[in-house]
């Protein structure tokens, strides 16, 4: 039997979809707790993107409490794709991009895990302009003449960006000490400005008692709704690729109370943060000030402008490493295995995220929000219906693992596409995208994750069953 084993195991070695990186997680590798699933998600949860996408809701005219309201809702719905996402990750100790094999075929996932990699380079373009701001106004504090260079911002954010590929470069344990202080590190800085918006907006009178600039119950859920939409696709990306972490998980149980104990609390907290500063910046300024960065630059003490700046940089580092590295280069790896390594992979990360040119994406709240949150959830939210309804109705939570990673297997279908699954993904982002060029139909792309979800998850059950799919028994 062991012989057999053996066997089994070299003769997937050997297969050109295999290799270490996308191997499953063996027993000695499943050592991740409860404690480790909530320091986790607070590590990713407290970063400035969380800081802004709060802020930005108080931008587009909303108050504290309806802002709270949007960030927690949306948190509380997208954990419920999250865990389904999460429970084949730690019943097989598959990665996502393997585990996509099971729904679009062994070489139709690559279509999955490129568009989850694309967004996640993104998201590391983002973070790194936001490190390069922050490096910009640390330099202008120490040196005023600084602010007359031109293009500054963008020759910090080059900076920055070689300082992300050197650790990379180096391997993600490099930064290993770092992972325990980022969280900590940035909940100082946050609750430094929030000392500072209690201190000169007179209290937290004033901050909470910013009325919504929406005049009526319509105008508001006109905002309401592509907020929602954004808030929950801010983890879209992660729900997709969460087995790439609960792969390491001692049981089902400790990974899913970890995830549901932190997930929404600690975004709400550190938004919260966010939401009562920004609020505090027009009592204090006349307008919103969004970016924390720009923020700060406006601090009269160098030593605290210093001491912040340093901390959020030190931190984006680390948030940019684990939460925007890791997938996009286990997906590049999907593509070619035995080519194209993990650190490969980061590295091409390095690149797309510079040519999705992320200073225009951060141009302003609406682009965030509407534009580049609201745009990529019609995708992620058809590959997460589609990846759900195959685990869990049509398989059962049945799996084949040997068969994700060979061809000719129970994942080959038509030469390793399931042309299903493309077309359930096809009708549900395109139906989501309708409402970009038909106005009278704009609540599609306002709700683009829920309608790409809900069209991809129907499609694609009515279409396999249509074919009669043989459902795995172990």
């Amino acid at each position: 039997m062991i012989a057999d084993k053996q066997l089994a195991h070299r003769h997937i070695e050997s297969s050109p979809l295999y290799n270490s990186d996308l191997a499953p997680a063996t027993s000695e590798r499943r050592t991740w707790g409860t404690y480790n699933y909530a320091a986790l998600w607070v590590s990713m949860s407290v970063n400035i993107l969380t800081y802004m996408l709060a802020a930005g809701l108080i931008q587009g005219g909303m108050n504290w409490k309806q802002a709270v309201g949007t960030v927690f809702l949306g948190n509380t719905i997208v954990l419920f794709p999250m865990l389904l996402n999460s429970h084949p990750g730690a019943r097989y100790g598959v990665p996502f991009p393997v585990l996509a094999r099971a729904s679009f075929g062994v070489l139709g996932a690559n279509v999955a895990a490129v568009l989850r990699a694309l967004v996640a380079c993104g998201w590391f373009g983002i973070q790194t302009w936001i490190g390069g701001e922050a490096i910009s106004s640390l330099v202008a504090v120490l040196a005023p003449g600084w602010g007359q260079v031109a293009h500054r911002t963008a020759i910090c954010f080059v900076a920055f960006w070689l300082i992300n590929l050197a650790v990379i470069l180096k391997g993600v344990d490099y930064i290993r000490f770092l992972q325990g202080i980022s969280a900590p590190v940035l909940l100082g800085v946050g609750l430094l400005l929030l000392a500072w918006a209690y201190r000169t907006a007179g209290g937290f009178g004033p901050i909470l008692s910013a009325p919504s600039r929406f005049n009526s119950y319509s105008e508001l859920l006109k905002f309401l709704v592509p907020a929602l939409n954004a808030t929950v696709g801010f983890w879209a990306t992660v729900s997709l690729n969460i087995p790439d972490f609960t792969r390491f998980a001692r049981s089902q149980q400790q990974q899913a109370i970890g995830q549901a104990l932190a997930l929404p609390t600690t975004m709400t907290l550190y938004s919260l943060i966010g939401i009562l500063v920004t609020s505090a910046t027009v009592v204090i300024y006349g307008t919103a000030i969004w970016d924390p960065v720009q923020l700060l630059s406006r601090f009269h003490s160098p030593v605290a402008v210093v001491i912040s700046l340093v901390a959020i940089l030190l931190a984006t580092l680390n948030v940019n490493i684990g939460a925007n590295v890791v997938s996009p280069a286990n997906d590049f790896s999907n593509l070619w295995p035995r080519k194209i390594s993990f650190r490969t992979g980061g590295i091409i990360t390095c690149f797309m995220g510079v040519a999705l040119m992320p200073w225009k994406l951060l141009a302003n709240y609406k682009t965030m929000i509407f534009g580049w949150l609201g745009g990529y959830a019609a995708f992620l939210g058809p590959v997460a219906g589609i990846m759900i309804c195959d685990y869990f109705v049509i398989r059962r939570r049945i799996l084949l693992v040997d068969d994700l990673y060979l061809r000719g297997g129970a994942y080959e279908y038509s030469h390793g596409f399931n042309w299903l699954a493309v077309a359930a993904l096809a009708a549900g982002a395109g139906t989501a995208l309708v409402g970009l060029v038909v106005p009278s139909l704009r609540p599609l792309y306002d709700y683009s994750w829920f309608v790409g979800f809900a069209i991809a998850f129907t499609t694609y059950y009515a279409l396999m069953k249509f074919q009669h799919p043989r459902v795995e028994r172990a």
